[in-house]
């Protein structure tokens, strides 16, 4: 199998007013794809792009448990996020919540996002698809203005890396 890996090409679309679908295929089996999404050491490794350095990665990965991220920006302002799993299947699916710790009323319950990852198999590549549900059409734009994506772009790119580097 070769180890190339690509850059850029996680695709999003709008399925619906208050969905957000991002695809993006990586060159390495689901398993690894897998650990880089739900591993804390190589969280810390991508969930920033290139933006900043993860300095909270914490996640209790079963139903019911909590996770954690917090980045430091280049900019020097911190950045958190966190949520609970509400579903796992080990190198299938996650589903949790996600909350946007900098968002005005963000601790509320009622400002979580649903977010829905599907790992596929074929052939020894791996299509992850992230089916982020929100509770309203203006949370969605707030989330696709935010500039989410080119830091999405960067951080999947940093996964397939992380993803090749294990499967070696």
């Amino acid at each position: 199998m070769s180890q190339t890996t690509t850059k850029g090409t996680a695709v999003l679309t709008l399925p619906s007013d208050t969905e957000i679908l991002v695809t993006r295929e990586f060159n390495a089996p689901r398993h690894l794809v897998y650990r880089v999404f739900t591993e804390p050491d190589l969280i810390r490794r991508w969930w920033a792009g290139q933006r900043g350095n993860v300095t909270v990665a914490d996640v209790d990965l079963r139903v019911g448990g909590a996770w954690r991220y917090v980045l430091v920006a280049d900019g020097g302002f911190e950045v958190g996020f966190h949520g609970e799993y509400e579903e796992i299947v080990p190198d299938e699916r996650i589903v949790c919540t996600e909350i946007f710790e900098g968002m005005p009323g963000g601790e509320g319950a009622g400002e979580a996002t649903r977010i829905t990852y599907t790992f596929t198999e074929t052939d020894g590549r791996t299509t992850l698809e992230v089916l982020t549900a929100c509770k309203s059409k203006e949370t969605r734009d707030i989330i696709i203005s935010s500039g989410m994506e080119v830091g999405m772009q960067e951080g999947y790119d940093l996964v397939e890396e992380l993803a090749v580097e294990l499967a070696l």
